[in-house]
């Protein structure tokens, strides 16, 4: 593992434990950021994370060889 692809799953596991957290917010009914506020970090968590998780398993096989 290259620093870079470390840097990018860290990225990746903060940007999974963000929807997580959305996700339990959202179903307490009252998320302390507001629903809107939740919503979008939700719906931008989880595309960031297979993205980031993504980018950081093909630098991992480039440096590989």
């Amino acid at each position: 593992m290259t620093p870079k692809s470390g840097v990018l799953l860290l990225g990746s596991c903060v940007s999974a434990i963000a929807g997580v957290g959305s996700v339990f917010e959202l179903s307490s009914g009252t998320p302390e950021l507001g629903q809107m506020t939740t919503s979008l970090i939700l719906a931008l968590s989880i595309p960031l994370t297979a993205w980031l998780f993504w980018v950081a398993v093909q630098d991992t096989r480039a440096n590989m060889k």
